[in-house]
């Protein structure tokens, strides 16, 4: 859950109240002063000269935070900036046990209110989880957050409820164990998300994606005693704006053990209930688009299963006949998220899309080379397009850094006898991967998102929190309304 978001014309007297500040302020505004007492006004004017970004007034039934602005060489520094300051707002607040905090802009920076709201609903965020003593599952005691006047449109404090009520629906797929979010529920959790927000899934079974021939979903389900499924995901409102659909294919392995290649680095496997995160994400996505009512044609494929040793599972040295009826020798079971992604990638095809973005937890060499500050990206994708991604990404802190995708590393995925391994080298394994998935991803404009290092962290970070961090939907978001005329 997190806290709502509401629009109010005036905070009530003796509530709690947060004030930006313009970058510089040393002493109290008038407009931050209000009804409070000259001592309490020579308080915060003191604290403010003193250089203090971060400054409480507490009258014991009521708060007053005052929150200076950053200095920062960037506009998106700034507002990431704001966004920190929410979440380090958030730890007072819930010492305080505050219900509702109410917002006011002071700035000459026009969205700070909106921008502090985001850092401090994502900290907010709590998994519900399976605890069962009361205590645990008492809910948070911060329930609104009211942005006051004109310090935000009304319609842009809906736009922003919309895309965070996206982050939290990919955060709580991630966050799901596999007992209880195996590849069909997950699909019937998208679905369900579809109905309320507004868009539609088609949950294709075991005999459709059988029928499809998707060689490479069904080879790594082999091993699983649950079938797998394959979500279509589809945003269509009248008066779209784009002749051609965006496709968001995302990697949905709910659970993956490395398969008869299990796991071999201590621990590796413990979270790997995140392997599905980019699934998450583009359902997230689309629950925003449509939520907000966005005017844009974008579909989401989701192919998900989970990898296992069990069965019949598929083994190192078979050879598989993907949709596109290329073959592929396995050579490791790892490395089997690449395979779900090359038939939905090959399947994209059918739309004649405008671009195709996929999103995974794909490599562990992503993580060695960005940890989990960045995202790598690389793709088919004209240069500004990736550009303007890259910005996108700057602009709400979902950072991509770009590898080549150079006509070398072919050779890295040379197999003797089938067209492609599944299976780099050593070395840059996060670009053999995408260069595998670019054999599939054919016909259209591609970009290739390796999300594996931001999507789950494993201790608390700032307004990331803990855990699934809905990495990608914030950053599709931005990057999708940017086409909005």
């Amino acid at each position: 859950m997190s806290p709502a978001l509401a629009h109010v014309a005036a905070a009530p007297a003796q509530s709690t109240q947060v004030f930006i500040l313009a970058n510089g302020t040393t002493a109290l505004p008038t407009g931050a002063a209000g009804d409070l007492s000259a001592d309490a006004q020579a308080y915060v004017s003191a604290a403010l000269a003193d250089d203090q970004k971060l400054v409480h007034l507490n009258h014991f039934s009521h708060q007053h935070y005052f929150v200076v602005l950053a200095k920062k060489p960037t506009p998106e520094q700034v507002a990431e900036a704001l966004r920190r300051n929410g979440h380090a707002l958030h730890g007072q607040l819930k010492k305080e046990k505050t219900a509702e905090v109410f917002i006011h802009n002071l700035s000459e920076t026009p969205d700070a209110a909106l921008l502090l709201a985001e850092g401090l609903a994502l900290t907010a965020y709590q998994f519900e989880g399976y605890k069962t003593d009361e205590k645990s599952r008492k809910p948070a005691a911060l329930t609104k957050i009211s942005i006051v006047g004109d310090a935000a449109t009304p319609a842009a404090l809906t736009a922003l409820d919309g895309l965070l009520q996206g982050v939290i629906l990919a955060r709580n797929l991630v966050n799901a164990p596999l007992n209880k979010l195996n590849a069909l529920q997950l699909a019937e959790n998208i679905a369900a998300a579809g109905d309320e927000a507004g868009f539609t899934t088609d949950i294709l079974d075991l005999p459709k994606i059988e029928a499809l021939r998707m060689g490479g979903l069904l080879a790594v389900n082999l091993g699983s005693p649950e079938p797998p499924t394959f979500s279509i995901l589809e945003w269509k409102p009248e008066g779209a704006q784009n002749a051609k659909p965006y496709v968001l294919v995302g990697k949905g392995v709910v659970f993956d053990t490395g398969g008869l290649s299990l796991k071999p680095t201590p621990n590796s496997m413990d979270m790997m209930k995140c392997d599905m995160a980019g699934g998450a994400a583009v359902a997230g996505t689309l629950y925003a688009l449509a939520k907000n009512k966005v005017p844009l044609h974008v579909i989401g494929l989701v192919p998900a299963t989970d990898n296992r040793p069990g069965g019949l599972a598929y083994a190192p040295g078979d050879v598989i006949t993907m949709h596109s009826g290329l073959t592929v020798e396995v050579k490791n079971t790892d490395a089997e998220g690449r395979l779900l992604l090359a038939d939905a990638l090959s399947f994209a095809k059918k739309y004649d899309p405008e671009l195709v973005i996929d999103l995974a937890t794909l490599t562990g060499a992503a993580v060695r080379a960005l940890g989990t500050e960045a995202s790598a990206v690389m793709g088919t994708a004209a240069p500004a397009t990736l550009a303007e991604l890259t910005a996108a990404g700057y602009r709400v802190h979902e950072r991509l850094v770009e590898f080549p995708l150079w006509d070398e590393y072919a050779d890295h995925i040379k197999s003797d006898i089938a067209d492609l391994s599944n299976l780099g080298k050593g070395e840059a394994g996060q670009i053999s991967a995408a260069k595998f998935l670019e054999r599939f991803a054919e016909g259209y404009p591609w970009i290739h998102l390796d999300i594996a290092g931001p999507a789950f962290l494993t201790a608390p970070e700032n307004y990331r929190g803990k855990g699934g961090t809905g990495m990608g939907v914030r950053l599709l978001y931005e990057f999708l309304t940017g086409f909005v005329r």
